[in-house]
Parts: C-alpha cells; sequence; structure tokens
C-alpha cells in the first residue's frame, strides 16, 4: 500500500545509515547493565537490565511553528535501572510526590522486558515462566505505582519495553523455538542495548495472540490509562527468512523472499504485517478500554521503517497511535533540533500529543541541567511535550547537585498541565487519500485481462477481485470470508453479469479491508452460492468450472443491495475514486479519497443525480457520462452526441448498445471491424479514437439491439479506454472527471 505524504520527506538513507553507526554502538553499550557481561540464565539478572535506547540521525530540517497542545506530555520512564525505588512502597510515594510538584503528568512504568512481565502474570504463569519483580513487601510493583500515580494526579501508562524481543536464553524462547524467526544465513540473535536477543515472529499467529493477551492483561488488571510500545515493537530488516514466514510470503506472492532482506517489496509486506497487527492490537484494547491510551516511542522514521519494519507515520494516519514520544537522544543540540523538525513528528502532532524522548544522564555519562533544558525549550517552541530517560538520572547522575537539577525542572515546568484520558477515542485514519495496485491478473469472468484490487472481507485472506465500475456491490464465494462476524440477513439475491453469468446468494454485512484500510462500519456483500448461465447464453463464465474470484462493483448508481462498499470508507476516503489503467509493465492504481492535489488535470462533467434508496448511504448517481459524441468509421453514424457512456472496468470486450435497430442505421448488429474506427468524445472532455480488434484479447467491440435501454445510444468503452484516460469518480458532487495520459 503506497500513502500520500502530505510532507515530502527528502533524506539520503546511506548518509544516515553511515552516521548512525558509530553513535548506534556506542550509546547502546554505554547503556548496558553492569551485569550485562555475565550468563543471562540467572532470572535475577533479567529483572536488571537497562531500557532500550532509540538512536535518532539526522533529516532535512522543515521549520513549523505549531501551537501548544492543550495536553503537553510531561512524562519520564520507569525503568529497571529504578528498581531499588520502584520496590519500595515509601520510595515509589516520594519519588511520585516529588514529580508532581515539579509539575510532571506521565509516568511509564516498564511491564515487559528480557522475556518477563513486571507484574503476577496469568498468562506467562500458564507457560511456566516465573515471575521475580516483587517489592520489598511481596507487593505486585506496577500496582502500587499506578494507584500512587493516580494518587498524585500522574497518569500512569505501563511501558512493554520488549516488543517482540527476548533473550535466547528465557524460558519464553527456549520453550516456543517455533515462535522464533531468523536472518538468511540461520542466525537466531542480534545485538541490542540489552545484549544478545532473540526476535519472536511478529507475522505468527501464536505469537500474536500471547502479545495480544499480556497487553489486554495488562489494560484490564490494572484499568491502565493506557500502554506504550517502543522500538522493540518491530522486527530488524535482516530476519523474516524462518520458514513460516517463507511460505507465507510465497504463498501470498507467489514467489519466496529476495535474497536481499532490504528489497522494497520485501521490507513493504513485512512492515505492512506489522502494522496490520497493531491495527489488531488497538482495537483489541480499545473494546476492553476505549479511553486507554495507546502510546507509542519510536526511532526516527527514516531508521524506523527501513532497517526496523516500524512503520509508525502510518500507526498514526491509520488512527492506531494515539500519543507519540520520538526519542532523541543527542548531546549536539544543532542536531537534536534538526530531528525533532522532521516532517513526521510535524504531522503526527497536528492530530495526537506528541513529545520528544530525552535523555537525562547515564551513570557513566551524565547531561548537564543546561543541556536538558535547551532541549526540552526547543521541543515547546515547536508544540511538542518531552519524555525523559529515566527517573534515577533526573537528578542522580548529572554534574549538578540534586537542589540544582530539581531547581531547573521547577523552572521548565512552572504550571502544572493535567491530562484528561476522556479525549482518546478510538480514531478514524487522518490522511486524506491512499492508493492501492491494480493488478492484470485472470479470473473466471475475465478470460484475458481485467482490473483486480485485493480485498479481505470479513478478516479472511487478502484476495483479489474484479473492479467492476458498471455494476454496484461486492459479491464474493464464501470461502472468501474469515473468521470475523458476519451478520446474516437471509435476503437471496440474483445478479446478472453482462457474459449472461446468474449470480445468486445472501447477502451479509461484515467488515471489509482494502490492504490496512477498513470500512467504518460493516457493509453488504454479496455471499455468491450458485453459478449459473441464463438460456441464451450457454457459454457464460460459469460454465468453465473456474472458481468464482468475485467481483466489487464501485458504480454509485445502485438498484438493489448490495451497495458499493466504498462508500463506508472512513473520513474523506470515501469522497470519490481514481483510477489509472496499465501502462508497459507496471500495473495500474486505484486512489481513494479526493484532493485539490489529485483532481489536478481533470476534465469534469456531472453525474445525473438519482433517487435516494432505502439502506444505500450518500447521494446515488447514474455514473455513465452524458452527452457523447459517436462516430464508426464506414457507417453512418457520424458524430451523433447524444449518447451516454459507461467507462466499464469490468468488460474487456467493448460494445455500443442501441434501442432499436432502426437506429443503427446502416450498421448491422454484431462485431466492428478493423475498418470501423471508433471515435468517441465530449468537447472540451475528451477525444478518443480505437481501431477494433483484438490488441491483447481486449479491445474488441461489438454493435448490439437493447430494447431495454432508458435512451437511445449507450457505449460501454471498457478497460482499453483506462490505458489512456485517467477517470475520476467524484461521489460527493456528481462528477466524473477524465484526464488524458498522453
Amino acid at each position: 500500500m503506497s500513502i500520500e505524504f502530505p510532507h515530502q520527506i527528502r533524506v539520503n538513507a546511506w548518509l544516515t545509515r553511515l552516521l548512525s553507526i558509530p553513535k548506534l554502538l556506542f550509546v547502546r553499550l554505554v547503556r548496558r547493565s553492569p551485569t550485562a557481561g555475565r550468563r543471562r540464565s540467572l532470572p535475577v539478572l533479567f529483572a536488571l537490565s537497562f531500557a532500550t535506547v532509540l538512536l535518532l540521525q539526522n533529516l532535512t530540517p522543515v521549520t513549523a511553528q505549531i501551537p501548544q497542545p492543550r495536553q503537553e506530555i510531561r512524562g519520564v520512564w520507569l525503568t529497571n535501572n529504578d528498581f531499588d525505588i520502584l520496590r519500595d512502597p515509601a520510595k515509589v510515594q516520594d519519588a511520585l510526590t516529588q514529580l508532581r510538584r515539579l509539575n510532571f503528568n506521565t509516568v511509564y512504568p516498564v511491564v515487559w522486558n528480557d522475556g518477563y512481565t513486571k507484574y503476577p502474570s496469568t498468562v506467562t504463569q500458564r507457560m511456566g515462566i516465573p515471575y521475580f519483580f516483587k517489592g520489598t513487601e511481596g507487593q505486585d510493583v506496577i500496582a502500587d505505582i499506578i494507584s500512587q500515580a493516580r494518587s498524585q494526579g500522574l497518569l500512569a501508562i505501563p511501558w512493554f519495553e520488549f516488543g517482540f524481543m527476548a533473550p535466547l536464553t528465557s524460558e519464553l524462547a527456549s520453550q516456543n523455538p517455533h515462535w522464533l524467526t531468523q536472518k538468511q544465513d540461520g542466525t537466531q540473535t542480534s545485538i541490542s542495548a540489552a545484549g544478545e536477543v532473540a526476535w519472536l515472529n511478529p507475522f505468527h499467529p501464536e505469537v500474536q495472540k500471547f502479545i495480544t493477551d499480556l497487553v489486554v492483561e495488562i489494560i484490564t488488571k490494572y484499568n491502565a490509562d493506557g500502554i506504550q510500545f517502543d522500538d522493540h515493537m518491530s522486527l530488524p530488516v535482516d530476519f523474516g527468512y524462518d520458514k513460516y514466514t517463507i511460505n507465507l510470503y510465497t504463498q501470498e506472492t507467489g514467489n519466496p523472499p529476495p535474497s536481499n532482506p532490504q528489497a522494497q517489496a520485501w521490507v513493504r509486506w513485512r512492515a505492512d504485517k506489522i502494522t496490520a497487527f497493531m491495527v489488531q492490537l488497538n482495537q483489541a484494547v480499545k473494546l476492553r478500554k476505549p479511553n486507554a491510551i495507546f502510546a507509542l516511542s519510536p526511532n526516527y522514521y527514516d531508521f524506523a521503517y527501513k532497517l526496523q519494519l516500524q512503520d509508525w507515520i502510518n500507526w498514526v494516519r491509520l488512527g492506531v497511535v494515539d500519543e507519540l514520544a520520538v526519542q532523541v537522544y543527542r548531546n549536539d543540540l544543532q542536531s537534536f533540533v534538526n530531528t525533532i523538525s522532521t516532517p513526521e513528528i510535524i504531522e503526527a502532532q497536528q492530530v495526537i500529543p506528541t513529545g520528544i524522548g530525552i535523555m537525562t544522564g547515564l551513570r557513566n555519562r551524565p547531561t548537564s541541567m543546561q543541556l536538558i533544558q535547551a532541549k526540552v525549550q526547543a521541543a515547546r517552541e515547536r508544540g511538542l511535550g518531552a519524555v525523559f530517560f529515566y527517573y534515577e538520572s533526573l537528578w542522580e547522575f548529572g554534574p549538578e547537585p540534586t537542589p540544582q537539577r530539581q531547581a531547573g525542572f521547577q523552572a521548565l515546568f512552572p504550571n502544572s498541565v493535567t491530562r484528561d484520558t476522556s479525549q482518546f477515542r478510538p480514531r478514524t485514519p487522518s490522511f486524506n487519500t491512499v492508493s492501492f495496485p491494480l493488478y492484470t491478473r485472470g479470473a473466471s469472468a475475465q478470460t484475458n485481462r481485467g482490473y483486480f484490487l485485493d480485498v479481505i472481507v470479513a478478516n479472511g485472506r487478502s484476495r483479489p477481485v474484479l473492479l467492476d465500475t458498471g455494476s454496484a456491490g461486492l459479491r464474493v464465494p464464501r470461502e472468501f470470508l474469515g473468521n470475523a462476524p458476519v451478520k446474516r440477513t437471509g435476503q437471496v439475491v440474483r445478479q446478472v453479469l453482462r457474459d449472461g453469468t446468474i449470480l445468486e446468494g445472501e447477502i451479509v454485512y461484515t467488515n471489509v479491508r482494502f490492504g490496512l484500510i477498513s470500512t467504518e462500519e460493516p457493509v453488504p456483500v454479496q455471499v455468491v452460492t450458485s453459478r449459473r448461465c441464463v438460456a441464451n447464453k450457454p457459454n457464460c463464465s460459469a460454465k468453465s468450472g473456474r472458481p468464482f474470484s468475485g467481483i466489487m462493483g464501485v458504480n454509485y448508481s445502485e438498484r438493489s443491495l448490495p451497495y458499493n462498499p466504498l462508500r463506508k470508507l472512513p473520513g474523506n476516503l470515501s469522497s470519490g475514486f481514481i483510477i489509472t489503467g496499465k501502462r508497459g509493465n507496471s500495473n495500474g492504481n486505484i486512489i481513494f479519497g479526493l484532493t485539490p492535489q489529485n483532481r489536478s488535470g481533470f476534465n469534469l462533467t456531472s453525474m445525473t443525480a438519482q433517487p435516494a434508496m432505502t439502506g444505500v448511504p450518500g447521494n446515488r448517481w447514474d455514473s455513465r457520462v452524458n452527452g457523447v459524441c459517436v462516430a464508426i468509421a464506414q457507417t453512418t453514424m457520424n458524430n451523433n452526441c447524444n449518447g451516454r457512456m459507461a467507462v466499464d472496468t469490468g468488460i474487456n470486450t467493448s460494445f455500443i448498445e442501441f434501442k432499436s435497430a432502426s437506429q443503427m442505421g446502416k450498421l448491422k448488429p454484431g462485431r466492428l471491424s478493423p475498418q470501423n474506427t471508433v471515435k468517441l468524445a465530449i468537447p472540451h472532455i475528451f477525444e478518443y479514437s480505437i481501431v477494433p480488434g483484438n490488441r491483447n484479447g481486449f479491445n474488441l467491440w461489438n454493435a448490439n439491439v437493447s430494447p431495454q435501454l432508458d435512451q437511445s445510444m449507450v457505449v460501454h468503452s471498457g478497460i482499453a479506454f483506462i490505458d489512456e484516460y485517467d477517470v475520476l469518480y467524484d461521489s460527493v458532487n456528481g462528477q466524473i472527471g477524465l484526464r488524458d495520459r498522453n
């Protein structure tokens, strides 16, 4: 799936990666626990490992002044390094009281790292995984932190630190080896801030269920204000060559994964799979607690996507992320300022509370209060909040004495800012337009060529269905449906295709997804259970016995249910769509959502309004172009301009229908010859000319008599027309646009 970015990203990827290597190694090695060199098989050492650091690099700076958000994030991570404080209720009380006095408003206590939960988990106990993170009085440390934070008016958002990462020696990894993914050479581990770690396979359904169960348990067990993930809710780009993932990729694409782990399509496929899981995880959280804050603290975007398969800006656009804190641990102030001014951060802060992760020091690497204040001030000038790594280093490891550092934070936040969780409700996608590829795969109803769009029905597998601008409604076989809820209506409908195929089946309501974009609510779908030919067309597609591949009609002139499912896309995405056809070896595209930018260059003509229909949302339009002039060489048809034209992607054999034989003049019914050049035009809109024949098996033209027509002549131009023209359908204003691609 490709997304139209509202800001252009200009990054030299090779330079970024080159600059990142020494800093990445330095920061991550210096962050390791003093005990990290010992064998990690000792359970108590897992509980003492340090939290992971994110390394941010320069992107081309983009300056913008954004108004400060109403609910500025002023947070701090409570890590394993703070364990001596966190396990003592009295020290927790002192710490949270101090944070409240200094006008902080959010804490992020760690609940998952090293393959162990930091709370007594029923999920891991069932798996025989021990629990070590007990307090001095045997108490549940996380319950104590959350309870005391609430009493101080602080939000407590548990931090799911390790994500898909776990030590290879942990019980989790050793007991579930089939959950692990690997590199192409079979290597199962990588080096991280926590040492050598393995990676749970984010594409494996058992791993997804395990992570979901843990996250849901945290939300329900503590009624937590939310849940935060960081850069380890991802996968290093070198991984994904395990047997399960190879089979899944091969099944879905028809090819094995490329040997280059950074091949664009392979990166995109894995990143989209992780994104799809995050969408499902968000839904699971919101189902239990609609106002839970689904927070994220990632690496900078170019690094996160290309090297960690974490497409977090799309998570924001899809409405998955409620709060963002991009970690920018940099010593140089100018580099810090450049990094926090990137297009992705600017875009995110327009829709959700956004902050910057700021390093306040390490035991062997102190950070001055002056630098901390300069960074916070730079962030706040850009309307960004701040989250500090980590609690103990706020005033313990700096070059200044504790009172001076606390006074420094007091000066940064002289007034309190309370955060209200009631605003954090499930969000709809925030982008205005999105593009999907159209493939030219064969189907039972299209023996030669058509345009096919990948569709997911009821959480089933992604399947290519025929895109048909000449009909309305999604019609699929039963096996396309997944395990999502399906509401049956008992209403059986009958649809007759142009080639004489009769489709029969019940109308059901269920969710439909295009890539990562889901309809806002269940839409009507015809589940086709019977196919046969009409009597006068015995050689229809049903006769072949090939499986029915599905049809999605995107016409706005519905005659009965089901209706065009694009009507129920979220936000601006339902405003209309654009189809661009195949050129050379490239596929076509369909773009959901009209904007002033993507409407540019189209010549527009109005559609005819249709009466409202019960059960069909929005306006109904006759999606045929009016006033089309038709000329056919070597006939008496010479610029007759009273025709209508349907740009019909559902057919590859084009035709002209006449209400009566007398209106055809000397033109005889049947197939047109190459001498019968067809010219179609509307002044100032388009001029189209084609020689009937069999180019690529799809530009055959026929002339038919159809007494049931509502006017004298109708043209179905077929998919050859889309090779020459981009076609726009405006469902709001009732317009069709044509743009010459030559």
